[in-house]
């Protein structure tokens, strides 16, 4: 399955931890440095995004967020202001497989990886523990289909 961003915010709201700037250039490029493995990388925001990053705002609401993460007032997406030259662990990162929603379309959990679900509401964690997780299937796409199946049933909604 093919990951699909939706700019949520999820992905870059805490690498503020992992990337920190070391030297800025005058033209918006940067040289930044992954706090985990030391490796360096630079980065430059690209030229459609200068307005967004210019606005710091971001880092009110989420202190630890990406230091070229943004978020876009009038759409009300997030923003890599980096995109075209971010670091590879960022061109590889998938966010999740299926993103679970309620009947109110508030997210409920995430199935992150293989067959594993963070959720955020309790329902979802009972019908995950009590059905979704006794499923023997060894084929990934059967499985896939059975687990949306009972997740569907139980009243939620899935967006892959």
């Amino acid at each position: 399955m093919v990951f699909e961003c939706h700019q949520c915010g999820e992905c870059c709201s805490h690498l503020g931890l992992m990337f920190m700037i070391i030297e800025e250039y005058a033209d918006l490029s940067f040289l930044v440095r992954n706090q985990y493995t030391g490796e360096k990388y630079e980065v430059s925001v690209t030229m459609p995004l200068q307005h967004l990053y210019n606005d710091k705002r971001i880092f009110n609401e989420l202190p630890e967020a990406c230091p070229f993460f943004r978020r876009n007032g009038e759409d009300g997406l997030y923003y890599c202001t980096v995109h075209l030259t971010r670091p590879d662990i960022c061109r590889e990162y998938g966010c999740w497989r299926f993103l679970i929603l309620d009947s109110d379309g508030k997210r409920a959990g995430r199935v992150m990886g293989t067959r594993h679900m963070q959720a955020e509401n309790p329902v979802l964690h009972s019908v995950w523990d009590s059905r979704v997780k006794t499923l023997q299937e060894s084929d990934d796409e059967i499985w896939d289909r059975n687990m949306c199946e009972i997740v569907r049933e139980a009243g939620f909604v899935i967006r892959d």
